[in-house]
């Protein structure tokens, strides 16, 4: 058996080989993407869940198999742990993956500090992964400091948007009913083709839904039924609602999901994923300045009036950073740093140094975008420019911290309405810039 690394748990053989992975104390942004000013939902069950990871992904086309497919240059798998691993009340998650991802899988959780999962060997289907994966919390495996859970979830590692509402439902369903699943209405008529390729049937669409994940599924119920599955069952099926239903006579609770809950199967969801993700990313911008910066104010009411769907706040950097903390506990991921009073980037240098010791940025790209304001009547519009190219040299240097930098230069002329012009362009810059997080404007200098 291969030696575990120090602090992992793992059955005997032969059993599932259960690797423990814990990540070190999550940054405060690793809480709720959606949601997080709600208080979280509290579950008194014990409850573990349960991801099958093993998929080649031969409908995505592409060689990397599509759990750990790049969105915003981080894997897909590790949106759905912190999906997963952000419900407190969640005690363990299990993954299942191949024995040639093993390490891959294991650098993910280092990388971005997941943390209560461990890993287990995949099998060569999707249900003898899930098998391997319960059997690692059954309480007759040696050595393995994972305990036995009243109900355990089963979810996708391809479905990166589920939120604790829904697996709430699912778990207290189950515990009510021993089996629950979400499930939506259908999108297409289903029909049946005859031998000839020719339409035999079709059924009636609003009697019949799409059974979607997560599900849940009392331990004992859904582990005994895989005790008593046939190998065809194992090889062939896809459904764990069924397997509860032929095995231990238990009728699945079937609760209403949203729509995002789909699961990321061909190439264009993965454009999808990445433009929902930046949306989400993109609702709050943070403004940094001094109180007493009257155009830096001027800037923050033209965002307001050009982004009603977006929350715009500000406020200084100031007591050792605490207020920026509080920012990044309310998941803002964007920030407009306005140097008026200092010299041309002291305030954005402060900024930047703060995230970076903040760590902020390890799970979601961050903007900073540095503005400054140009009087011609007091500073040459040339020596202006030559201090301000030095943005693609800080660019640089933070963009391997997952910082993305770029550079406002905003006309301040003594015309009011000129004055409303350019903080209008600058603001329709910023979120240009924001919305796509493109990385053809790191680095680079605008002008509004």
């Amino acid at each position: 058996m291969e030696p575990e690394p120090p602090g992992a748990s793992g059955p005997a053989e032969p059993g599932p080989r259960v690797r423990g992975v814990r990540g070190a104390a999550h940054a405060a942004s690793a809480s709720v993407l959606s949601g997080a000013e709600a208080e979280p939902q509290r579950c008194a069950l014990a409850v573990a869940a349960v991801l099958p990871a093993g998929g080649s992904g031969e409908r995505m086309g592409v060689p990397t198999p599509k759990q750990f497919c790049p969105i915003l240059e981080r894997p897909l798998i590790s949106y759905t742990l912190q999906a997963m691993e952000r419900v407190c009340w969640i005690k363990d998650i299990v993954v299942a993956v191949t024995r040639e991802n093993m390490e891959a899988m294991r650098g993910i959780i280092q990388r971005y500090q997941h943390r209560r999962i461990s890993l287990v060997e995949a099998g060569v289907t999707r249900h003898r992964s899930i098998f391997n994966g319960l059997k690692a919390l059954a309480e007759d495996q040696p050595h393995s400091k994972l305990s036995k859970p009243e109900v355990v979830i089963i979810h996708d590692a391809v479905r990166p948007f589920v939120e604790e509402d829904i697996l709430l439902k699912v778990a207290t369903a189950a515990k009510e009913h021993g089996a629950a699943g979400a499930i939506q209405p259908l999108v297409s008529t289903v029909i049946s083709p005859s031998a000839d390729g020719c339409l035999d049937h079709s059924l009636e669409r609003a009697r019949h839904r799409a059974s979607e994940m997560p599900q849940a599924f009392l331990y004992d119920v859904i582990y005994a039924a895989y005790q008593q599955c046939s190998d065809y069952d194992l090889e062939f099926g896809t459904e764990c609602l069924q397997l509860a239903l032929k095995y231990c006579h238990v009728k699945a609770k079937l609760v209403e999901g949203s729509p995002d809950l789909w699961k990321v199967t061909y190439k264009r969801d993965l454009y999808a994923a990445e433009s929902i993700i930046k949306e989400r990313i993109s609702q709050q911008i943070c403004i940094v300045m001094d109180d007493e910066e009257d155009v830096g104010r001027l800037l923050e009411e033209t965002l307001k009036n050009e982004l009603n769907h977006v929350k715009v706040t500000s406020g200084p950097l100031c007591h050792a950073g605490r207020h920026l903390h509080q920012i990044i506990l309310e998941q803002c991921y964007s920030f407009v740093c306005v140097n008026v009073m200092t010299s041309e980037f002291e305030e954005t240098q402060k900024l930047l140094n703060l995230l970076k010791e903040s760590n902020f940025s390890i799970l979601y790209p961050v903007v900073v975008i540095s503005v400054h304001f140009l009087d011609y009547k007091s500073v040459p519009f040339d020596r202006k420019m030559e201090n301000l190219m030095q943005i693609r040299e800080l660019a640089k240097e933070v963009k391997e911290r997952n910082i993305l930098l770029c550079g406002l230069l905003i006309y301040y002329p003594q015309d009011e309405q000129k004055l409303q012009d350019s903080l209008r362009q600058g603001a329709s810059l910023i979120a240009t810039f924001i919305r796509e997080r493109n990385s053809a404007f790191i680095g680079q200098l605008l002008i509004a």
